[in-house]
């Protein structure tokens, strides 16, 4: 896997599928999840896009670097570090979760890098977001106190659908075990997140913009969805029935299609 040299010697971990001649399209993945996390969608994306995604600092193999906490501006930065490394001057912009609001960073900074905007299970930030108090709890303090199997445990109820299947979950697990992030990696990433908003600039986006929930997303709360886009002009609300926070597990084939139109209408 190929790594950028960031300028505070972070080595940011990275990797493209797809025609390196076809449009670019840029996956930006959620709270200390890797890269691969990305699985069950890059198969169907790569057949007529180049699909990049990156290890986000704590994460995956770029694993623990310099610059912790790791703010939402520096893993945006790495971001188009690596575009910049693979030669592409735009592409549409997914992110998920935590990468959503490195999606908005990148939109609202960089806008002439972003050709469309995908932005699923995310919020405008923390202090403008509808947020259920237990699943603060879980995400922040709760985690400290457990290893990573007893993290995942917990988490089952606000990432999955009760209708789910555990066989699922746990093709899951076996992707994300083997890269799981590190108690300072996850603590760098939440202090670094937790003080970002881009609330007051949303309507400044003029990139064309899908927004993306699950109706049963406990994780973050649907009504975020609403409020990113209401406040992006002309952007686009699509929700996902029978799906909570990792929506493209519990539904990869509807998330999947949603997001190929989108980029092929984009």
């Amino acid at each position: 896997m190929p790594v950028v040299l960031r300028e505070d010697g972070a080595r940011i971990a990275w990797e493209s599928d797809g025609p390196e001649d076809a449009p670019a399209v840029l996956l930006i993945m959620g709270l200390a999840y890797p890269a691969a996390m990305w699985f069950r969608l890059v198969p169907a994306l790569a057949e007529r896009y180049r699909v990049v995604r990156l290890d986000n600092r704590g994460a995956g193999l770029t694993g623990d670097v310099p610059g912790a906490p790791y703010t939402v501006e520096t893993m945006a930065a790495d971001c188009l570090a690596v575009l910049d490394a693979a030669g592409i001057a735009s592409a549409h912009v997914v992110g998920i979760s935590m990468g959503g609001l490195m999606a908005q960073e990148i939109a609202v900074t960089a806008p002439e890098r972003v050709r469309s905007l995908c932005l699923m299970a995310t919020h405008p930030g923390i202090a403008h977001a509808a947020i259920d108090p237990e699943t603060l709890t879980m995400v922040t303090a709760g985690r400290a106190a457990m290893t990573p199997q007893e993290a995942a445990e917990a988490s089952i109820p606000f990432n999955y659908a009760p209708s789910t299947a555990r066989e699922r979950i746990e093709e899951d697990w076996a992707v994300r075990f083997p890269l799981a992030c590190t108690l300072a990696g996850y603590t760098a990433q939440v202090q670094g997140t937790l003080p970002w908003t881009r609330y007051d600039d949303l309507p400044s986006i003029t990139t064309p913009t899908m927004v993306m929930y699950g109706e049963l997303d406990r994780l973050v709360l649907p009504a975020n969805a609403t409020t990113i886009a209401e406040r992006i002009p002309g952007a686009e609300l699509v929700a996902v029935p029978d799906a909570n926070h990792v929506l493209m597990t519990d539904q990869p084939e509807q998330v999947g299609k949603l997001l190929l139109d989108w980029l092929d209408r984009s």
